[in-house]
């Protein structure tokens, strides 16, 4: 029998989803404190804590918006920007390709965007540099002179970040949609040099009426994926 411990965590770990429509109810700059504070207790190898967080709000937030976007509808000025890594494969296969279709599919089918409307598309695609009308934008990056085992670190910092603004009735969502404009960010938040950005999060409350925050992605079942060695 589950303790209620047990059933609180995974009933927080279950809840969590990529929420994509925020309200635009502030957080407290002390609740996005305890977050941070929480989150940074997750391992890393040999205790070196290799994530930097930049917390954006109000003027700092629109303004990083505006500048990336500004990028992304200019083809030419866009051209020029490329992924500091690669974040999903060049060649796509089952059953991943499958997994990845469904998501878009599903997302596109609760908004009314039909097949072959790339204007609604890029509209919707384009919202994750407003942060999804988030009060809170997340910045995190990385120091250049770190290796691959830090990516594993960040992974499970960024969880703990998750998981602890649903425990505090928040909602999030993380974005790799964010690197190749690393260049931009770095510039616009006065990056030291060789830091490179890891990703960005969304962080608020969500707004309940968007069609788009219904969406909750399948999980392949244990037997697909694990296997028991006796």
């Amino acid at each position: 029998m589950d303790t209620p411990l047990q059933a609180a965590l995974d009933q927080i770990m279950s809840s969590r989803y990529s929420c994509r429509a925020f309200l635009d109810t502030p957080v407290p700059r002390a609740e996005v404190e305890a977050i941070l504070a929480a989150a940074s207790r997750a391992p890393s190898g040999t205790n070196t804590q290799p994530w930097r967080v930049h917390v954006l709000t109000g003027a700092r937030l629109k303004r990083l918006s505006e500048r990336i976007l500004a990028v992304v509808r200019d083809p030419e000025a866009a051209a020029a920007h490329q992924e500091p890594y690669a974040y999903y494969p060049t060649t796509w296969v089952s059953p991943y390709l499958e997994r990845r279709r469904k998501v878009g599919f599903d997302l596109y089918a609760l908004l009314g965007i039909p097949k072959g409307d790339t204007a609604r598309m890029q509209a919707q695609f384009e919202r994750n540099y407003g942060f999804f009308g988030a009060p809170v934008g997340l910045i995190f990056t990385l120091d250049g002179v770190m290796a691959q085992g830090s990516y594993l670190d960040y992974g499970m910092f960024l969880q703990n970040v998750m998981l602890a603004a649903k425990a505090r009735g928040l909602d999030t969502c993380p974005q790799a949609a964010f690197i190749r404009w690393h260049r931009v960010i770095a510039e616009e938040l006065d990056l030291p040099a060789g830091h490179g950005v890891v990703c960005g999060m969304s962080l608020g409350h969500a707004d309940p009426a968007a069609p788009e925050n219904r969406l909750r992605t399948e999980r392949a079942p244990l037997a697909d994926w694990v296997t028991f060695l006796e």
